[in-house]
């Protein structure tokens, strides 16, 4: 295998996998493996809030249940803070995070209109003012802060599925959080430390990450790491449209498993959704191999329905 293209799977336990992830960890597989690349595993279990228990050993034999294997040892996000401490210490270095003690409640009350979408209104700069010294003072007074990002460009990225993409990043939220104000690291370092550390040289993910992505190449071109190439694929939706949910009946992948559904029929069914395969038909994923074309997959959500999944013999 080669050492220079490595793929990753990055299942976060806080809660079951579903059709939707297994659609995307079987592109991220191909991907990697019909080019002879390496594939790791690492589980993204940071957001201790939501954690379940049990979800990270789940994961791993969802994906095994799938046909999906991977190389070296699984990486746990929890036992790598050091890591994610040591990135913040350099961003803090170059002045390139202040601290600031906002709340969600203040930045809301301070947008100018209300904005549309999971990232909330744009971070207007009450805090900007600060230098990393000023986090000294308050913490003397008992001042939660969390550690901000200071975002002055919008880096304009081409991605291997969705084309040039242009993300106008103050608007769309403006300076972000890196470090939380409970001590813990944020997704956007931590993902980009664990990347850079692990060898990662493509990551492939669902198209609602497409924001994600400038953040990150502003944090490794800031921590002086070379950034992975990105595919943002679409997601696997509901007939109303929407990403799957608890709405749409239950999809998890453990559950189609425990019906009696075998990983073949998923399988195939996940191919011909890429137009890797004219009909669903039964066929593993070393099978698809040969098969696999990133350019194949069509460009709008896959839409799952009741019918699709019984057709693969699930009964829920």
């Amino acid at each position: 295998m080669s050492s220079e293209l490595t793929g990753r799977l990055a299942p976060s336990p806080t809660g079951a996998q579903h059709v939707g992830n297994a659609r995307t960890y079987l592109i991220a597989w191909l991907m990697a493996r019909s080019r002879g690349g390496t594939i790791r595993l690492r589980i993204e279990d940071i957001d201790s809030p939501r954690i379940k228990a049990g979800a990270a050993k789940q994961a791993a034999e969802d994906l095994r249940w799938l046909g999906l294997d991977w190389d070296g040892e699984t990486i746990t996000q929890t036992d790598r803070v050091a890591l994610y401490e040591a990135g913040l210490e350099s961003l803090k270095q170059r002045e390139q995070v202040y601290p600031c003690t906002c709340t969600r409640t203040d930045i809301a009350a301070a947008a100018s209109a209300p904005h549309v979408g999971q990232e909330g209104p744009p971070y207007p700069g009450t805090c900007s003012h600060r230098t990393v010294a000023d986090a000294a003072s308050l913490a003397a007074e008992g001042r939660p802060f969390a550690w901000r990002f200071r975002v002055t460009e919008s880096p304009v990225f081409t991605d291997l599925y969705a084309g040039k993409q242009r993300i106008d990043l103050p608007s769309l939220g403006g300076d972000f959080v890196v470090w939380k104000s409970a001590g813990t690291p944020a997704y956007q370092l931590a993902v980009v430390v664990d990347d850079a550390a692990m060898g990662i040289t493509e990551v492939v993910r669902g198209d609602d990450l497409i924001p994600s992505t400038p953040r990150q190449l502003l944090l490794y071109q800031a921590l002086g790491l070379t950034p992975p190439v990105f595919a943002h694929v679409p997601l696997v939706v509901g007939v109303d449209g929407r990403r799957l949910a608890k709405r749409h009946g239950d999809t998890r992948l453990s559950a189609l498993r425990e019906s009696g559904v075998k990983p073949e029929e998923l399988v195939g069914l996940l191919a011909w959704s890429c137009g890797w395969i004219d009909e669903p038909v039964a066929i593993t994923a070393s099978e698809l191999l040969p098969l696999f074309r990133l350019s194949a997959i069509p460009q709008r959500p896959f839409v799952l329905t009741a019918e699709l999944l019984r057709n693969i013999g699930y009964h829920a």
